[in-house]
């Protein structure tokens, strides 16, 4: 029996970002299945494995409202031209079968998130391929991340809820035993000069503002004003504007626990993880969050915003928290300081190893196959 052709429709594959890589992760177990024959259709790839084959797709890039029309089109184009069974697309495109929503919708999002009062060119025509795609009725399932991401999409187009099911994302297992965290965390302490006793608290981005570098100092500020006689580190990992957080360091009285380590490579963040203590993030909005199940799985509490999609993962208290208000200084203050003791947080990172277990990219595949193979039913008997 031939395998089904699945074309996987992503602008950029397998690349340094959340999306690629859940896409890319998700992808290469999909294509583990002999029952299924995977080709990834992308203007930009990095290929994994030898199982995915691989169908550049051009992109008009100027004038730049062309760019999410130009790719769905192309894509449209090179997989009519291919002949695939079903298309499961990872971004906006005009007749996919499957979609996965890594954002939100896009007028959501640059209204909501962004608070841009207005919408530029590029802005209307990505919403547009969307609209369409929604409206045009071809595309089955909308696969959300989060309760979040399911919820809002519902919002802005109302359609059968049973069409949008959860499917979180996966996680390679790795190992976190004490024995590595001791050598990670000696490594890093000698790197970046820190403090021996003092915990670490992490925060990882490329982007500090929309991920809560702030209202994260501020608390740790109240935090040392409300306990001064508790101490921690601020490892700050990721390129940003470095001169506006050590500003609002010295603000918050924070400059000197705050360090910033600049931009680390994407295989050197496992040493990161390990040689942290808790891991931080107060986004303004946050899909998911594969940092926090990446932290998770290295033995680590978190502490999140309700606007991270990650939350779904959160049992209050166990193996993390939720704040809802995070510009609320003082509760943050108040929950970094429990989560930061000694026995509190050794408890909290075993439970938030253990959740993460529950979330491999072998169960996430298997759910999406489930509807891969509905779909492909449908279409046998229609």
């Amino acid at each position: 029996m031939e395998p089904e052709k699945i074309a996987v429709v992503i602008p950029k594959y397998g690349l340094v970002g959340g999306a690629e890589g859940a896409a890319a992760a998700l992808t290469e177990q999909l294509a583990l299945d002999p029952a299924l024959e995977i080709h990834v259709f992308a203007n930009r790839w990095q290929a994994w494995s030898d199982r995915v084959f691989f169908h550049h797709v051009p992109v008009i890039r100027f004038p730049r409202f062309l760019t999410t029309i130009s790719f769905a089109c192309f894509a449209q184009k090179a997989i009519d031209r291919a002949g695939m069974d079903l298309i499961h697309a990872h971004d906006r495109m005009f007749r996919p079968h499957i979609y996965t929503m890594h954002g939100l919708p896009h007028r959501v999002w640059v209204k909501d998130v962004r608070k841009k009062r207005r919408m530029s060119l590029f802005d209307r025509s990505t919403a547009w391929v969307e609209k369409r795609m929604v409206e045009d009725g071809y595309c089955q399932y909308y696969l959300a991340v989060s309760s979040i991401t399911r919820d809002i999409f519902l919002n802005e187009y109302h359609m059968d809820s049973g069409r949008v099911p959860i499917i979180h994302p996966g996680i390679e297992a790795v190992s976190a035993t004490t024995a590595e965290k001791e050598v990670a965390r000696a490594e890093m302490l000698r790197k970046y000069g820190l403090p021996p006793a003092d915990p670490v608290i992490l925060f990882v981005s490329m982007n500090f503002d929309i991920k809560g570098l702030d209202p994260l100092m501020a608390g740790l500020g109240r935090m040392k004003q409300l306990y001064p006689d508790q101490r921690f580190t601020l490892l700050i990992v990721g390129r940003d504007n470095q001169k506006k957080y050590e500003r609002l360091a010295h603000q918050a009285d924070i400059a000197g626990q705050a360090v910033f380590t600049g931009l680390i490579p994407r295989k050197d963040l496992d040493g990161i993880y390990r040689a942290g203590d808790i891991y931080a993030m107060l986004s303004k909005f946050d899909t998911f969050g594969m940092v926090v199940l990446e932290a998770m799985s290295r033995g680590l509490p978190v502490v999140i915003s309700g606007n991270v999609g990650a939350k779904d993962l959160i049992v209050e208290g166990v193996n993390g928290f939720v704040i809802d208000n995070p510009h609320n200084a003082d509760y943050v203050a108040g929950v970094l300081h429990k989560i930061i003791q000694g026995d509190v947080k050794r408890d909290m990172g075993k439970a938030a190893l253990e959740t993460s277990r529950n979330y491999s990219w072998e169960r996430t595949a298997q759910k999406v196959k489930e509807i891969y193979l509905k779909i492909l039913a449908n279409k046998q008997r229609g």
